[in-house]
């Protein structure tokens, strides 16, 4: 299983500031591991549907490929995490 958000180490998440197009980049990085981020499909979801949010037509294309490479569980958890950022904020 792949890592949740709260145990990743990897990069930090962008502020309640942060723009659609931020956000997705952000989840391209998780969704590949690359760019200092570890490969994190939990974190990649919760960024995508932040962005979608936000915006961002693309984010909500990987989101849904991503979604397909997922748990019901895994997708639970992204989306849960994506309430406590929208929480923080």
């Amino acid at each position: 299983m792949l890592m949740s958000v709260e145990q990743a180490e990897g990069l930090p998440l962008p502020g309640p500031e942060a723009t659609g197009d931020e956000l997705f980049r952000l989840g391209l990085l998780y969704s590949t591991g690359q760019g200092g981020a570890p490969l994190d499909y939990v974190s990649a979801h919760m960024l995508f549907n932040l962005a979608a949010m936000r915006g961002s037509i693309e984010a909500k294309v990987y989101r849904k490929e991503l979604s397909q490479e997922m748990g019901a569980d895994e997708i639970a958890d992204a989306q849960r995490a994506a309430r406590e950022w929208l929480a923080q904020g």
